[in-house]
């Protein structure tokens, strides 16, 4: 009699009424694979997303890193490093107007606008796919533990921003971000060669509401009422994907990712905990160049 493959990978999917109650939930559905990996780690990096630092819908909730928070605290995590690198002003600006400073009178927490870090140079594409350099966080390339925590979006160039990009596009220096977009094909092969580098090590999607539309500042709020984590950051992506009526297969870079088994991205592999993807799906609307976005493909072949 043979028997089911065990999955490679977990990711907890919770839906409920309450964005706090939904990534608490979803984390402690993981806890085991998570207090391992986390364990004695000494730089422990939260990666909101601040696209926008003005515009809520496009932005990781407070709330959401509050329960990052006091889950990983209650792991033993005692100082917490909050860093983003926003494109449209300074950390300091989105900080103050989401609410995150006021994190400081309950946790130790050192905030850090990257766009102001050291850095290391790293190559990428171009739009010939040749080298381009840009810089990277320092920060983020030496911490020893790093949390994506960004909601779904759907996006401009490479269809979704989920935890994957979050980590990387934010974790490049100030005027690096436009200059990673060379075109559909160079950005997905070059958020690719990043994830490398700068993986998440435990993804935290809050999609409490996600954007449809015209991502990833400009689109519509969609109730989504979810929260999914994992430690395996394509995992929770792929899933991500799935609920939000995409496939990977579709997204160029976690395309690249699954083929390299740069994490887990196949359906198969993986053991969804918590609330069915069924029962948590709403498909998004995409962003109007969306069929222009699927050209990512190098000669029909990737």
């Amino acid at each position: 009699m043979s028997q089911t493959p065990k999955a490679a990978a977990r990711v907890a999917l919770k839906k409920g009424e309450s964005r706090y109650n939904n990534v608490t939930a979803s984390l402690n559905l993981i806890k085991k694979d998570v207090v391992n990996r986390v364990k004695n780690k000494r730089k422990v990096l939260i990666k909101p997303n601040m696209v926008s630092t003005r515009v809520q819908l496009a932005a990781t909730h407070v709330d959401a890193i509050r329960a990052t928070l006091d889950f990983l605290s209650e792991l033993g995590v005692k100082k917490f490093l909050v860093g983003e690198g926003p494109a449209d002003a300074t950390a300091v600006d989105g900080f103050k107007n989401f609410g995150y400073l006021s994190l400081k009178n309950q946790y130790d927490i050192e905030f850090l606008d990257l766009n102001e870090d050291e850095y290391v140079e790293v190559n990428v594409f171009d739009r010939n796919l040749e080298p381009l350099t840009l810089k990277i966080s320092k920060t983020a390339v030496e911490s020893d533990f790093r949390v994506s925590l960004t909601p779904p979006k759907t996006h401009d160039t490479v269809i979704a921003t989920l935890s994957l990009k979050n980590m990387v596009m934010g974790s490049l220096i100030d005027h690096d971000k436009s200059r990673m977009h060379q075109g559909y094909q160079a950005i997905n092969l070059s958020l690719f060669k990043l994830a490398k580098l700068v993986p998440p090590h435990l993804s935290v999607i809050d999609g409490f509401f996600g954007m449809e539309g015209n991502g990833p500042v400009d689109g519509e709020p969609v109730i989504l009422g979810v929260a999914i984590s994992s430690t395996d950051f394509l995992a929770a992506d792929t899933i991500a994907a799935e609920v939000m009526g995409f496939k990977i297969s579709q997204i160029g870079y976690l395309n690249y990712c699954n083929q390299a088994k740069v994490g887990i991205g196949n359906i198969s592999e993986i053991q969804v905990v918590g609330d069915s993807i069924e029962r948590c799906k709403k498909r998004f609307k995409p962003h109007s160049t969306f069929e222009q976005q699927l050209m990512w493909k190098i000669n029909d072949c990737a």
